[in-house]
C-alpha cells in the first residue's frame, strides 16, 4: 500500500472557495490501477500565520500504481488548472508519500 498526500496552506478566508474547487472538480482516480480511496482533510487554523491546513490524501495498492497515475493523461488533465487558484494558497502543496511498512 502507498499513501499519497499533498499539505496545503490555505489563506485565512479562502477555505470555501478552496473547498468548493475539490468538491467540484471531475475526479478520473478511480480509473486507474491500483487507486483505492480519496480523502480531502481539513486540519486546524493558524489564526496568527493566517492558513488554514488541508491534506488531500490517496490510498493506492503499490507506489507503482501510484507512480503511473502522475505519468498519466488523466494526472495531467486533473493539474491543469491548478495554477489558476495560486491566490488560495501560502505557497505551494507540500508532496508526502508513504508506503506501508505494517497494517490491517
Amino acid at each position: 500500500m502507498y499513501v499519497a498526500m499533498n499539505r496545503f496552506k490555505v489563506n485565512t478566508g479562502s477555505e470555501e472557495a478552496f473547498e468548493a474547487i475539490w468538491k467540484g472538480r471531475d475526479s478520473t482516480l478511480s480509473e486507474m490501477k491500483g487507486f483505492q480511496t480519496f480523502h480531502l482533510l481539513r486540519g486546524a487554523t493558524n489564526e496568527a500565520e493566517g492558513y488554514t491546513l488541508y491534506a488531500s490524501h490517496t490510498v493506492w495498492a503499490s507506489y507503482d500504481d501510484f507512480s503511473a497515475w502522475t505519468k498519466s493523461e488523466q494526472f495531467r488533465a486533473a493539474h491543469r488548472n491548478a495554477g489558476n487558484n495560486k491566490p488560495l494558497y501560502m505557497g505551494p502543496p507540500q508532496f508526502e508519500g508513504f508506503t506501508a511498512v505494517e497494517g490491517a
